[in-house]
């Protein structure tokens, strides 16, 4: 389990209360334990509709006066029966309905697969283009403080050479002012 994850589902004792947006992980968990939840519920009513299959088929009964009754004869048989039919029909209409809601959610599953793997990538070229911006910059920078330091040097250069300039000329005027 994401580390993420985990504290996410620690941090607040009513998992259902997020104080965050809930992340693609925490969706996509919620999703696969609902999925589990709706496969566990089909499995079940498969297994009550099979039990009433059997009860329910071509069985022969005996009445209270102990006697053979073929199904169908007896109207508290054809009320269980009518009953039987019904709940029958109720768990195949449960049944279709949990297995569509099922092909949802796998298909929402696979969606949010296909934008957690899109999110991914996004972000290891964005970390990729962060990085390659980081080494220009500091690529600049020594650039810049190169440029500098020949810009001081320059001015250093200039400032000795225009002292030496005036040095000369007042020389020069006082050897022409005899």
């Amino acid at each position: 389990m994401d580390a993420a994850l985990l504290h996410a589902s620690t941090s607040h004792p009513d998992p259902t209360i997020s104080l965050a947006p809930p992340t693609p992980e925490i969706r996509l968990r919620k999703l696969v334990d609902e999925r589990e939840k709706m496969i566990e519920q089909v499995k079940k009513l498969k297994a009550q509709l099979e039990q009433k299959t059997p009860r329910n088929g071509t069985e022969n009964t005996l009445s209270p006066d102990g006697e053979i009754l073929e199904n169908g004869n007896d109207p508290n048989v054809m009320e269980l029966q009518r009953d039987s039919n019904r709940q029958i029909s109720d768990f195949k209409f449960k049944l279709v309905k949990a297995e569509q809601e099922v092909t949802a959610l796998e298909q929402n599953v696979t969606r949010l697969e296909g934008q957690v793997t899109r999110y991914k990538s996004a972000s290891e070229n964005a970390e990729k283009v962060e990085d390659e911006l980081k080494a220009e910059k500091r690529k600049l920078q020594r650039e810049l403080r190169s440029a500098l330091d020949k810009v001081d040097e320059v001015e250093s250069n200039n400032s000795h050479l225009s002292k030496r300039l005036e040095k000369m000329k007042s020389t020069r005027g006082m050897a022409q002012t005899p």
